[in-house]
């Protein structure tokens, strides 16, 4: 089985309101099931907004350390899924619920095999 990174593309611009918040968490949390029911979830994760980042870089053997994105863009990375799958159409299939769940778009990754092993 190869791992997927789904990654929700959230645009923080445009604040949800609590009640979309609440339904779009269980639609969301539906999914992450179907996941776990299928054998297929490995981990979830949402993360807090953009400005709550620290970007630490290197340069010239040293670090620097500053508040906010790393990049300014209007979607920031809002949260996650970890999934394993037997091929790249398995993981676009649960990517595509994903995004009707969200109402955002995801981004699919493969991971390099190396790092599980």
């Amino acid at each position: 089985m190869k791992k997927y990174l789904l990654a929700v593309q959230f645009d923080e611009s445009t604040p949800e309101s609590d009640e979309d918040l609440q339904a779009q968490m269980a639609r969301t949390s539906r999914v992450t099931d179907e996941m776990r029911s299928a054998g297929s979830w490995v981990f979830v994760g949402g993360l807090l907004p953009s400005h709550a980042t620290t970007v630490v870089r290197p340069g010239d053997g040293t670090t620097t350390m500053t508040d906010g994105p790393f990049a300014e863009t209007k979607e920031q990375l809002g949260g996650f899924w970890v999934i394993q799958c037997d091929d790249l159409d398995q993981a676009l299939a649960w990517a595509d619920k994903c995004a009707l769940a969200c109402g955002s778009p995801i981004e699919v990754r493969p991971f390099q095999d190396a790092q599980w092993k």
